[in-house]
């Protein structure tokens, strides 16, 4: 939303027409002085309106500065009125910009610039120095493709090599193409679909998006665009491997400066210094080249990467440039603007409205920019209270900081409320490059991994095999099994087959059952009966809570509308979803007890607060239960915050009060003065009595003993319970627990979360001491994991001599607890700046401080526990590093595993594969470990298959019986050929989807999903497609076994199936089929065919027929 009303004002400001008047010339330079706030991006867009045809080029200190002033510029002029060029993340000498959003944001705003589309353009001194292959023109870095255009497939896959992008199986992320026979789907910048482009021979027949999830086409276009990965020429293939480009030892070089026009006005912000950052990148480079040459044959000189500083200035002082300051120089010939900081309200709503009424008095307008609706309506209502409502104008807008102008026309307040309620600014994503799992990625099972065969048990996945048998062939699953017995298994039984995945990283791996051994059938027995013993518990527990009586705690009001308007930021939809269940549950007469999980930062403790705050208000106590004193703590904080504007008592019982603080509290709580409680497992001991507890909240409840968990168990009948959990748990065990366990899942990251910048490289004293200090030097706090507790102290000894000046904690499982829990509550004060810690940092502490995190030989971790571990930094909106650090001689898998989390600065698809496994241990924390021995045995698959069965027996009484699957034989190959689907993973996931059809309309939106992602179905995919057809067909009309042979087939019902001559003769005379009798009970058929059409689609026809018009047959 732009808000022309405040550059309208700053026009008026006689400073701002002397500016105008006195823009420099090239090479020269003016000084605008005393601009306070936001009030440095109100003078850029007051000057482009002035100046449209002028480009305005905003340089700010760096990365974070850069973001603030690009969506200051949007907030003032409107969404994407400044176009941001990022400065690269990657280390000087990385190879690439493996994060790819910055890629494409510098992409983006390079192909904007020369096709003259940018206005104003906000980069920072780095970007600036930054030397990139050198592109003519537009056509240099843009790829188009229309249809009807003549291009060799080959040559276009070249042409996208030499761009940057990577060849893959599936395309999932930005940057990726694939190629598969006749269709080439590519997702590349400047878009925000994939595209699928079809060829018929070297001519482009069509262009589609597609949906990146369902890999489905979306919709049609005549022509694409693609835009290079990273900064790098577009180049025509002239039949090389390298795609015709020049080579990269002798291209010319150039750098942002050099592709601005002559007539770009650069605006220097206050507290940006160029020449200073351009020296201490070069130090930096020149550091690192020394530190590269010790290792490397060939490295790169300096100035082949980076612009001299000597250089760097002349490109910059042949343009007119403008240097802006907050405050005031006294050389002369600068001119003053006298904009001033607002007056600080410090979340005192009185002295808001006092200043809001006194300006008024004056003549002065008040403006406050709210970050969202909700808070607008909640600032309303308090000014309304303090009379002021009138006399302010509200609007929805966030801005950095506010100012007055007090020289302005009339003069005019600008206010924002995170300032107001001394919050942080939350900055808007510009854009976000997402990718997503393809639905397969899940699925792949490849050739050694461990599967489990229903009727066999566990063996190990070799491959996939065609066979052939008699004048039919089709592909099998190749397993062997103990004493190196093979089993092959038909894809159309692919569906007995499950993965056998593991509870855990380090979980050992299962034991290969015999064929034909009694081991599995035991274990398969002990396995469903304990899963019946569970589910018996879980059932009878439900019914005693559907059955005894509980509080009902009244609708919403207006306090709790006000209260939850407040928040920060945007709910997102789990969050609402979470509310809103939580909600329902407590108005309604039964006792809640709902779990609500999602990961740390994903809002669990927003739906809390709001619970407690719900209940409060009904007059009823909270109980809030956390497994350690600092989440006690934390959570102290985040309550009292939240709730700071009403008449709510917060406390805490934590070792960190004295016995007579804590003596107080329990007195607060008996008495009924306290109305939240927070504190460890001490709350539930025989001396904490509450006047009228209504809501207990049990944070991570997996992490309580056995006593404690019993001692829940009685409350859960008595009171609302709502438990929290950080650890994903999987949709499957989610929805067949439904209905034993009421749980709603928050699954949605936060909007605008910061990306995290990670690197994967050999630990060099170079780069950690400059991470160090960079962090450190921006106020911040560091996270150093080693995941060994007999060497954490030399290697805390060593972290100390890189970061001389910085205090140095060490934090491990084998401590005492309470110096453990001293040590964290120093690093969650500021107390220490750099904590050396095992993997026991991986859940539940929050620190926005600490934004760096170096983990060392991240090799050892799986990539489940690494994003866990990584997301304890990137919770502010400041950008947040991550070093993985690994050995030189690592294997190459190992670190191409690594590269997957590099690549994935924010949580894309890599996430979404690594929950998987994550999601293995929640379920193991939510089923309770007398379960997980069973996972174990059985693989997780497996036993969530087994679970799902109980649950649907125990609550529906039994499964009706159905017919057993129709066996069905077709002449010639029923398979899915190499050269249509060649990636064995995709493959395997056609085939088990085609298992799970439950309907012939399945088969065939199958069949078009086919022809839409691989182009013309090939003959023997269309009679595995038909096979399946008529396997479903046939098991509805109670046929035992269909035998196709080109011109005849043999049709066998099964043994009580008596269908009515008359429909069958008709259904199949219809289709031209002369119908023989070869038995009559049970009966046999044998059809010949009459007609040109293929056999088994004249066959499908006839019995769809017969399932039509089943009230005719017996």
């Amino acid at each position: 939303m732009a808000h022309p009303q405040l550059i309208e004002a700053f026009q008026t400001l006689s400073a701002f027409g002397e500016a105008l008047s006195r823009l420099p010339d090239p090479g020269t330079s003016l000084r605008l002085e005393e601009l306070a706030g936001a009030s440095p991006a109100l003078l850029v867009g007051a000057l482009h309106r002035a100046r449209p045809e002028r480009l305005w080029v905003v340089i700010a200190a760096g990365p974070d500065a850069a973001e603030q002033a690009a969506s200051d510029l949007d907030a003032l002029l409107g969404e994407g009125a400044a176009v941001l060029f990022p400065q690269r993340e990657s280390l000087p000498y990385d190879e690439g910009e493996p994060h790819v959003e910055i890629g494409g944001l510098r992409v983006e705003a390079l192909e904007a610039l020369l096709a003259g589309r940018v206005a104003i353009l906000v980069t920072t001194p780095r970007a600036t120095q930054e030397l990139a292959p050198a592109v003519d023109g537009i056509a240099d870095l843009r790829l188009e493709l229309r249809a009807a255009q003549e291009i060799r497939p080959s040559d276009l896959t070249e042409q996208l090599d030499s761009m940057g992008f990577e060849r893959v199986p599936t395309v999932e992320e930005v940057g990726q193409y694939a190629l598969r026979g006749g269709i080439l789907d590519i997702f590349g910048f400047g878009t925000p679909e994939p595209a699928r482009v079809e060829f018929w021979g070297d001519e482009i027949e069509s262009i589609r998006h597609f949906d990146i999830f369902t890999q489905r086409s979306v919709r049609t276009v005549d022509a694409l665009q693609i835009l290079p990965v990273d900064l790098q020429p577009v180049r025509e293939p002239r039949g090389s491997v390298t795609g015709g480009a020049a080579d990269p030892a002798t291209a010319p070089r150039r750098s942002l400066l050099d592709y601005l026009p002559e007539y770009a006005v650069l605006v220097h912000l206050p507290g940006c210094d160029p020449d200073a950052e351009w020296e201490r990148t070069w130090e930096e480079v020149q550091r690192l080249h020394r530190a590269e040459v010790g290792v490397k044959r060939h490295v790169e000189a300096p100035d082949w990467i980076f612009l001299p500083p000597d250089q760097a200035r002349a490109r910059r002082d042949a343009h007119p440039q403008l240097r802006l300051l907050s405050g005031r120089e006294p050389a002369a010939g600068g001119i003053p603007f006298r904009t001033l900081p607002p007056e600080p309200i410090d979340r005192d709503t009185e002295r808001l409205g006092a200043l809001v009424r006194e300006g008024f008095s004056r003549g002065e307008r008040t403006m406050i920019l709210c970050d969202n609706e909700g808070q607008l309506e909640r600032l309303q209502e308090l000014l309304d209270e303090q009379r002021a409502g009138g006399a302010v104008t509200l609007s929805v807008g966030s801005l950095s900081g506010g100012f007055v102008l007090s020289a302005a026309t009339p003069p005019l307040r600008v206010l924002t409320d995170h300032e107001i309620f001394r919050r942080t600014r939350r900055l808007r994503r510009r854009r976000q490059f997402r990718g997503g799992a393809a639905i397969e990625s899940f699925a792949a099972v490849k050739p050694g991994e461990y599967v489990v065969h229903l009727d066999h048990g566990v063996g190990q996945f070799k491959g996939m095999e065609e066979v052939r048998v008699g004048d039919t062939s089709f592909e099998t699953l190749v397993i062997e099994y103990a004493g190196g017995e093979l089993l092959r298994v038909p894809v159309h039984r692919i569906d007995m087959i499950e993965r056998w995945v593991s509870d855990g990283d380090d979980a050992p791996p299962p034991r290969v059952h015999r064929i034909g051994g009694k081991e599995w059938s035991r274990t398969r027995s002990r396995t469903r009966k304990a899963i019946e013993e569970m589910t018996g518990e879980l059932l009878e527990l439900y019914a005693e809570r559907e059955a005894s009586r509980g509080f009902s705690f009244s609708p919403d009001g207006r306090w709790q509308r006000e209260m939850e308007s407040a928040f920060l930021f945007e709910d997102t939809p789990d969050q609402r979803q979470a509310t809103e269940d939580v909600k329902r549950d407590m108005e309604s007469p039964r006792p809640m007890d709902r779990m609500v999980c999602g990961d740390v930062g994903y809002g669990k403790t927003e739906v809390a607060i709001r619970a407690a705050f719900k209940a409060v208000q009904d007059g009823k106590q909270v109980a809030v239960l956390v497994p350690t004193t600092i989440l006690a703590e934390q959570h102290l904080e985040s309550f009292s915050q939240r709730l700071a504007g009403f008449p709510v008592r917060v406390e805490a019982l934590s070792r960190f009060r004295s016995a007579k603080e804590q003596a107080a509290v329990l007195e607060g709580a008996k008495a009924g003065r306290v109305d939240i409680l927070i504190g460890t497992h001490r709350l539930l001991s025989a001396d904490v009595e509450f006047r009228d507890l209504g809501l207990m909240v049990v944070d991570e409840e997996q992490r309580f003993g056995v006593k404690h968990k019993e001692r829940l168990k009685q409350l859960r009948t008595a009171v609302d319970v709502l438990t929290l959990t950080a650890t994903p748990i999987p949709r499957t065990l989610h929805f067949s627990l439904l209905g034993l366990r009421d749980m709603t899942l928050i699954q949605t990251p936060p909007r605008d979360r910061q990306p995290i910048i990670t690197h994967v490289l050999p630990w060099s004293d170079t780069i950690l001491e400059d991470a160090l200090h960079r962090e450190l030097d921006r106020g911040g706090q560091v996270f150093f994991v080693h995941n060994r507790v007999e060497t954490i102290d030399t290697l805390a000894q060593r972290v100390q001599e890189l970061a001389p000046d910085a205090r140095v904690g060490i934090a491990h499982g084998q401590m005492r607890e309470k110096d453990l829990e001293g040590v964290m509550s120093r690093f969650v004060h500021g107390e220490v700046d750099i904590l050396v810690a095992t993997a026991i940092i991986e859940s539940g502490l929050d620190v926005p401080r600490a934004n760096t995190l170096i983990v060392h030989r991240a090799d050892h971790f799986g990539l489940a526990q690494l994003y866990q571990i990584r997301g304890r930094v990137g919770r502010s909106h400041h950008r947040a590093y991550c070093y993985l650090l690994i050995p030189d001689d690592i294997a190459e898998d190992a670190e191409k595993r690594l590269r997957v989390l590099e690549h994935h600065t924010e949580l894309g698809s890599g996430y979404r594969i690594a929950l998987k496994d994550l999601e293995l241990r929640g379920a193991g924390n939510i089923l309770g470990s007398a379960q997980s021995g069973f996972v174990h045995a059985v693989g997780f698959d497996t036993y969530m298959r087994m679970l799902e069965q109980t649950v649907r027996r125990l609550k529906e009484g039994g499964i009706e019986a159905n017919h057993p699957m129709t066996e069905v034989s077709v002449d010639g190959a029923t398979l899915i050929p190499d050269e249509y689907v060649s990636d064995e993973a995709q493959k395997l996931h056609l085939y088990r989807r085609l298992t799970k059809v439950e309907s012939p309309d399945q088969v065939d939106a199958l069949r078009r999903e086919l022809r839409d992602r691989y182009g013309p179905i090939p003959e023997e995919t269309e009679t595995l497609l038909a096979t399946a057809a008529l396997r479903l067909l046939g098991t509805q009309l109670g046929i035992e076994r269909i035998l196709v042979r080109p011109w005849e087939t043999r049709i066998n019902f099964r043994v009580g199936v008596v269908p009515r001559m008359a429909a069958l003769q008709s259904a199949f005379a219809d289709r031209q089929f002369e119908v023989e009798m070869k038995r009559p009970i049970p009966l046999s058929l044998t059809l010949h065919r009459r007609s040109p059409e293929r056999i088994t689609d004249a066959l499908l026809g006839a019995l769809s027929t017969l399932i039509r018009d089943r009230p005719l047959a017996a």
